[in-house]
């Protein structure tokens, strides 16, 4: 386990508090029955930082999580905040802070619980069984490339501009990432670019095939991103890890979340070389459920079950987690976005206690 045991805790906006809290009731639960002396802070990002610091992301903020082995966050972004400037706008703290900690391999597993086969949009025959890692690069690419801005073109137009870049380095570092995942996977990669028109992806397809010799064991493929998207609503289960940029990585990723069934139920872990990592739901701050109740925390809490296994080093404790997870679902509890006929509706905290109650019974069973 890493000798670094604090946790950073961002509730963040909309809500981001709600399934954070039960989250940190599953965690405090594991944290106890594995001895793990994890200590929690709790800190503001995003729209909560704006009312609270008046930017997304405060320096004392940052601070604290560069002194954090890992970092729990729920979402951000809401209505509140939409008429601020561009560069101070929720979105900006998130963006802000997996830089700053070079956060820059962002892992999305999108598996299908065989309970939710029927909540998927695809005919059950053809999601059954899906387990599939995205991996995406998460601090470079058009997101953060510069120059970027909005000026007036010679017409007296106002005009929209970004910059798409890679460099050799971080493409390898994303890459063997992916290769290592793949290698403990069932050995195929897909790396996904734009390689007939982009040649920021061409140079992207050159270094994966400069650096695949090093992965005998790795079967690698490459996909335009166009037919990528086709092929993960026709074919999904073709896939095993797929590494991409940043721009395709966030699409491709969400497009992956709706073959689960929802994507409340996809987790993440943004990781940095060193292993810290940030752990998130793939969903958004829902601002139009907020304080409703009925936000599904399950990806939080998976997020959680991620950090124990990628940073903490405890699987033994993501075990339990996401084994608890899977009994809850067996009990047939769904929040709205995963209801369907003959299941019992639950609210958000209804679903947090019941994972702590599988993981008790377990505990005590075992």
């Amino acid at each position: 386990m890493a000798k670094n045991k604090q946790i950073l805790v961002l509730p963040g906006d909309g809500i981001g508090p709600e399934i954070v809290a039960e989250a940190r009731k599953v965690l405090d639960k594991v944290n106890d029955a594995f001895s793990l002396g994890l200590s929690f802070v709790e800190g503001h990002l995003g729209g909560s930082a704006i009312d609270v610091h008046g930017v997304p992301l405060a320096d004392e903020t940052l601070n604290i999580a560069r002194d954090s082995a890992a970092i729990l966050l729920g979402a951000v972004g809401g209505p509140k905040w939409d008429d601020l400037d561009h560069s101070v706008r929720p979105e900006r703290g998130l963006l802000q802070i997996r830089s700053e900690l070079k956060l820059f391999a962002n892992l999305r597993p999108a598996v299908l619980y065989p309970q939710l086969a029927d909540a998927s949009t695809l005919k059950p025959e053809v999601v059954s069984g899906l387990d599939i890692l995205i991996v995406r690069e998460l601090t470079g690419g058009i997101y953060f490339g510069t120059p970027r801005g909005i000026r007036e073109n010679e017409n007296g137009e106002r005009e929209g501009f970004n910059t798409y870049s890679y460099s050799e380095s971080e493409i390898e570092r994303i890459g063997r990432i992916a290769f290592e995942m793949a290698s403990k996977r069932d050995k195929r990669l897909c790396s996904v670019d734009k390689a007939n028109v982009l040649e920021a992806t061409i140079l992207w397809r050159e270094v994966m095939d400069l650096i695949a010799p090093d992965y005998p064991e790795v079967e690698l493929s490459h996909m335009y991103v166009d037919n990528a998207a086709m092929q993960l609503v026709r074919e999904p289960k073709q896939f095993d890890v797929v590494v991409t940029g940043n721009m395709f990585g966030d699409i491709l990723s969400d497009a992956a979340a709706m073959l689960t069934g929802s994507i409340g139920m996809l987790p993440s872990a943004s990781l940095a070389k060193d292993g810290s990592g940030m752990y998130e739901p793939c969903h958004g701050s829902a601002p139009d459920i907020a304080g409703q109740g009925s936000a599904n925390p399950f990806a939080t809490i998976l997020s959680a079950a991620m950090m124990l296994r990628y940073t903490l080093n405890v699987p033994e404790a993501a075990d339990a987690i996401e084994a608890s997870v899977g009994r809850v679902l067996d009990q047939g509890l769904r929040t709205p976005d995963i209801y369907s006929e003959g299941c019992t509706k639950a609210a958000t905290s209804e679903l947090g206690d019941a994972v702590v109650e599988e993981l008790v019974s377990a505990m005590a069973s075992g």
